[in-house]
């Protein structure tokens, strides 16, 4: 119905059959079936066509209006639509968990914001279950997780740090708080840890480390900076590095919008872990 509004549109505008079906690009019968298409979906006569040229009737004039606004609204559709999938408009919105969000994504998410501004991207910090949970539900539409089953993207290593010349290498343990995968691997690896200290962020941790207080079990990605400037040292330990892999999960490459898809690209080029394998 979207050519038949648009030729009535036309035949309004230039006021006779000739001149509209001229700009339409049409034959004359061609546009006179057009028309008779929209009257038969209307159910109504919408022009007189006389000598004079053609006018509407009282069911063409109260169509008009309408006609207009449903083009306007279809064609700002279309350019919405065009802005999506050239990547000028959209939105992502991705899980992740402590260590993803404060250190391995923020580089990717810079580069992948300077090269589409238009795209609107939030993140969520969640635990694994938290993320594939919000996956499921359709609140979020990928998410980095340590979670077996999903696409491979980087493979992350926990190590065991203390401050320089602290009395602590072998505990007590400050860590991050129940739930998420750091923490479980602790439980899982030094089932004997004597946890002094639960907090919410690595900032915390790593503040509370340095002051020394505990050991942590971190990831040395996130400990580069301080194991280089020796504001902490890193603890020679049989069970450590202890490998985790971040995946990315979503519910399939053919399901992601345009926006998502695009970050998933970056992600997984050499572009996405650049910077992750220039700080081993």
């Amino acid at each position: 119905m979207y050519d038949e509004l648009r030729h009535l549109l036309l035949i309004v505008e230039h006021g006779t059959f000739t001149e509209a079906a001229r700009h339409a690009h049409l034959s004359q019968p061609a546009l006179s079936a057009s028309v008779r298409r929209l009257e038969e979906a209307f159910g109504a006569r919408l022009l007189h066509r006389g000598r004079g040229g053609a006018r509407l009737t009282a069911a063409g004039e109260a169509l008009l209006p309408r006609a207009r606004a449903s083009l306007a609204a279809l064609e700002d559709g279309q350019r919405a639509v065009a802005e999506v999938m050239d990547l000028r408009a959209g939105e992502v919105r991705l899980g992740a968990g402590t260590t993803a969000a404060t250190y391995l994504l923020p580089p990717v998410l810079a580069r992948y914001r300077q090269r589409h501004p238009g795209i609107r991207y939030f993140l969520r910090e969640t635990t694994a279950t938290e993320g594939l949970a919000a996956l499921e539900r359709g609140e979020l539409d990928m998410a980095v997780v340590t979670a077996e089953g999903h696409e491979p993207w980087y493979t992350d290593e926990l190590v065991l740090v203390a401050a320089p010349g602290a009395k602590v290498r072998r505990g007590p343990f400050v860590t991050l708080l129940p739930g998420g995968t750091t923490r479980a691997l602790l439980d899982a690896h030094f089932p004997d840890a004597d946890v002094v200290m639960e907090l919410g962020s690595l900032s915390a941790v790593k503040g509370n480390v340095r002051a020394g207080i505990g050991v942590a079990l971190i990831s040395r990605y996130a400990v580069v900076n301080d194991l280089r400037e020796r504001r902490l040292v890193r603890l020679r330990d049989r069970r450590t590095p202890i490998r985790r892999p971040m995946m990315l999960a979503h519910r399939g490459v053919e399901r992601l919008p345009p926006a998502v898809a695009a970050l998933r690209e970056l992600l997984l080029s050499p572009e996405g872990t650049e910077h992750l394998r220039g700080r081993r």
